[in-house]
């Protein structure tokens, strides 16, 4: 009875070690959220690696639609419409897709989030396409990063890294003066808020 009691113990601690821990991935999964303006953003991708291997014009083929990432497609989705490097997108979650060159990269919306690689990729779902610089990195950036840099409270860049190179999309909200009318009134009635609680101490 003894051993049959030390045998179900040794079972149920092995499948609760097996739940805590998994194979280390190739490319890790990432989701990065932040807040943006009066909402927020978030990225869900593959962070691949460069692992001793020629990237840019090789790996990923110029001129060839690439997932901004590894296995499922990238999915970035907005809380609310959004100036995406000069073209106004509306909220709601699309599939990061990028058409890399030596100078520049074209990076694509598409409607397709839920895709596997670009394998099914369709130009005709894209929602728009913004072609950006890309600038070479004074260190070398070992996994692909995706970034969400703010530049003042309303406005962010879209920032990916890979290798030696970086590019950047600009982001702000579609319609920038009516948020700040908005978050000017909400700022007032914090202040009331504030000052009536104050009154009260």
């Amino acid at each position: 009875m003894k051993k049959l009691i030390f045998a179900v113990c040794i079972s149920v601690s092995t499948f609760s070690f097996a739940q805590d821990y998994s194979v280390p991935a190739a490319s890790p999964r990432q989701k990065v959220e932040q807040q943006f303006s009066m909402s927020k953003i978030t990225i869900d991708y593959g962070r691949p690696g460069v692992k001793g291997r020629k990237i840019f014009g090789e790996l990923v083929p110029y001129g060839q639609v690439w997932r901004a990432g590894a296995n499922s497609s990238t999915k970035i989705t907005f809380g609310q419409s959004v100036n995406f490097g000069g073209k106004v997108v509306p909220a709601g979650t699309y599939g990061l897709f990028i058409i890399p060159s030596e100078k520049e990269w074209k990076v694509i919306l598409n409607k397709d989030f839920q895709q596997w690689g670009s394998f099914t990729y369709d130009a005709k779902q894209d929602v728009v396409d913004v072609t950006v610089p890309v600038h070479q990195l004074e260190d070398k950036q070992e996994w692909f990063e995706i970034t969400l840099d703010p530049t003042d409270e309303n406005s962010a860049n879209l920032v990916l890294k890979w290798d030696h190179l970086e590019a950047a999309v600009p982001l702000k909200p579609a319609k920038l003066d009516t948020v700040i009318k908005i978050s000017d009134k909400l700022k007032e009635i914090k202040k009331i808020e504030s000052d009536a609680n104050k009154s009260k101490s």
